[in-house]
């Protein structure tokens, strides 16, 4: 098959995974170019942070750090803390990353939550090319946030409305991508760690701590029952 072939196609079977994604970065990639509009700061800001940073929620809690003095190490904290379920994603996609050549960087760069969650659990057809087939996923959902973001911030200071609530649509997104998940697992091992960890983790360091502990559970969890989940066929 011809190289322009394998891409078309691939760009082709990846597209419809990415629609659900395009619908939830566009709301809040509107929202955070508005928002950054209101706070002072002209499309710019936000059209070169959603292209080079790429961290929907970090690029928010970015206006109030540029507003505010200059701190250093409290930002580098926090950037950690919120970003620090990359660390997570890196891990289980070393084994999916090896063979891509140069794409890979890319493929690490624009890994982003959503984007984890296609390449990872998609069922890519065995004629289709999986290096190409990451990489437009992980285009894709880049462009739909860079577009929304920069749309946002040009016509943010024509617009006035209530955007409170519009954040629910990526939790909403999340929701159905575990569904689908859930169906196309015959046994839900990874999904009860998940929810087990998640659950005890909130319960003992609160709604504003407890990500990062529950990261670090479902890790340890799916480590020790990696086996078992394996011969079951949940997890690859």
């Amino acid at each position: 098959m011809k190289k322009e072939n394998r891409k078309w196609k691939a760009f082709k079977t990846a597209f419809p995974y990415t629609i659900p994604i395009f619908a939830g970065f566009w709301f809040l990639g509107l929202t955070y170019g508005i928002y950054m509009n209101v706070s002072g700061f002209s499309f710019v800001y936000p059209m070169v942070m959603s292209l080079t940073v790429f961290g929907g929620s970090l690029e928010f809690l970015a206006v109030s750090m540029l507003l505010s003095k200059f701190a250093p190490m409290q930002t580098f904290i926090m950037v950690l803390m919120v970003q620090a379920r990359h660390l997570f994603y890196g891990i289980a996609m070393l084994e999916r990353f090896k063979g891509m050549g140069l794409k890979r960087f890319y493929l690490i760069f624009g890994m982003c939550d959503e984007t984890f969650s296609i390449n990872y659990a998609a069922k890519i057809p065995e004629d289709v090319d999986r290096g190409w087939f990451m990489f437009f996923v992980t285009l894709l959902n880049h462009f739909y946030w860079f577009s929304g973001a920069t749309l946002g911030g040009i016509v943010g200071s024509f617009l006035t409305f209530n955007t409170e609530g519009l954040d629910f649509v990526m939790t909403a997104m999340f929701v159905v991508i575990f569904l689908e998940q859930w169906m196309k697992e015959k046994r839900h091992d990874t999904a009860y760690i998940g929810l087990a960890a998640s659950f005890v983790c909130l319960m003992l360091f609160g709604a504003d701590s407890f990500l990062v502990p529950s990261m670090v559970c479902i890790v340890v969890g799916l480590t020790f029952m990696r086996k078992r989940i394996e011969r079951a066929g949940g997890l690859t």
